[in-house]
């Protein structure tokens, strides 16, 4: 049995387990959880958290020593910023009209007599621009701070690009690194489908399903906004600017998908995401290595449609109207955020209380969707890491194409 089976069938008893210890007594569920579920799950998440730094670092330093032209680099660096922001831009307008149709704040009653929620404040644009150069770079992998994780890497790989035959010694020393580094992914994900039961039974548990109650329509139009963005956008412009198949590239990517859902974590996924890319898409390891890499940190096109349909279910469940004005700022806010707080922990409720700040929305609304939150991350993971492997895929094959035309020439 191949491993995406493997992987497939953990997760479907993944969720019924979950479900039923949703409804088990605490008594039962208390000890399975910290003593079985919870240390298994944890366990294959730091595996993989344990090769994620020095694969992204790795990975960066051999992509961009193996592009070449730092100018061709910079070209690719703003293709991908702007796939991301135009795709994050139409996840937000999905997120708001499949919420403004289903209106989940209007399909029960909340009680927002005692809700609280103390959001954390998002540091200014130029901060986050000016810290995407380490003062560190040690302290910067330690820390696991990605984007200057990226940016030392890229300046190791310029390097190497133009110093040539003079530190070929050291290229080759990375490339053997990559070599141990792929060997580990392999063999860590030989345990996927025990960490995959794990963490899904332990998540579903955790949250209760039968405590869910008028919160259900508010996950039923966040998952439909999901499936909407990754069904149409992504497969628009993986057939229309990629010129690929769609379905041929979910078929490829499904088993780094199935893990996102698992670990809800991007940053996890990332070895296996970009393993898979270059393996069953055939997407160029110069150009997965930088663009994966950068997406896990940037592309949050999930997190945009939940930040879409949790303000609009704020607003309905505080009897707010929102006008076009507001409609936009959202987007706008949203869009640019994604950006500007690059790298900054919890960013999805940090951008969702800026937006919500934008609109003049009560920021305590929060605290009515965090029950539900981690469930849908899960989702949110599997989108996210979609569209970089999506926006990875297009641009690899824009520049064989580039290349085979100048090679007629």
């Amino acid at each position: 049995m191949s491993l995406t089976k493997k992987i497939i069938i953990a997760l479907i008893l993944g969720v019924i387990t979950g479900i039923g210890l949703s409804f088990a007594p605490s008594s039962l569920y208390g000890p399975l959880d910290t003593y079985l579920l919870g240390p298994v799950g944890q366990i294959f998440l730091n595996l993989i958290m344990m090769i994620v730094v020095p694969i992204v670092f790795v990975s960066i330093v051999l992509g961009t020593a193996g592009l070449g032209d730092p100018a061709k680099l910079g070209k690719i660096g703003i293709q991908t910023i702007l796939f991301y922001m135009v795709t994050t831009a139409i996840a937000l307008i999905i997120g708001l009209g499949i919420a403004y149709i289903l209106e989940p704040g209007k399909a029960g009653t909340f009680d927002t007599s005692n809700v609280e929620y103390e959001s954390q404040e998002a540091p200014p644009i130029m901060d986050t621009l000016v810290n995407i150069i380490p003062q560190n770079p040690i302290e910067a992998m330690t820390s696991g701070n990605m984007l200057q994780i990226i940016a030392f890497a890229i300046f190791i790989g310029v390097a190497l690009a133009v110093l040539g035959e003079k530190t070929i010694g050291i290229y080759r020393l990375f490339e053997q690194a990559n070599d141990l580094l792929i060997f580990l992914v392999n063999a860590i994900m030989k345990l996927a489908p025990y960490g995959a039961f794990a963490l899904i039974a332990s998540a579903i548990g955790d949250a209760g399903l039968n405590a869910l109650g008028p919160m259900v329509m508010y996950m039923v139009a966040v998952i439909l906004a999901l499936i909407l963005h990754g069904a149409i956008t992504y497969s628009l412009a993986i057939w229309g600017i990629g010129k690929g198949s769609p379905l041929k590239f979910y078929k490829g990517f499904f088993p780094a998908m199935s893990l996102g859902f698992s670990t809800s974590s991007s940053s996890a996924t990332l070895p296996v995401a970009m393993k898979t890319a270059q393996e069953n898409l055939g997407v160029r390891k110069s150009v997965s290595s930088f663009v994966q890499p950068l997406g896990a940190t940037i592309n949050m096109d999930g997190t945009a449609i939940m930040q879409a349909v949790a303000t609009v279910f704020i607003a309905q469940v505080y009897a707010t109207s929102l006008g076009v004005s507001d409609i936009v700022m959202i987007i706008l806010t949203a869009t640019l955020a994604s950006i500007g707080t690059a790298g900054v922990p919890g960013v999805g409720l940090v951008m969702l209380a800026m937006v919500l700040n934008q609109v003049n929305l009560p920021v305590e609304g929060i605290a009515l969707i965090i029950g539900v939150d981690r469930l849908l991350d899960m989702l949110r993971t599997s989108l996210n890491i979609t569209g970089d492997a999506a926006c990875a895929y297009i641009i690899s094959e824009n520049e064989r194409r580039k290349e085979e035309k100048a090679n007629l020439t």
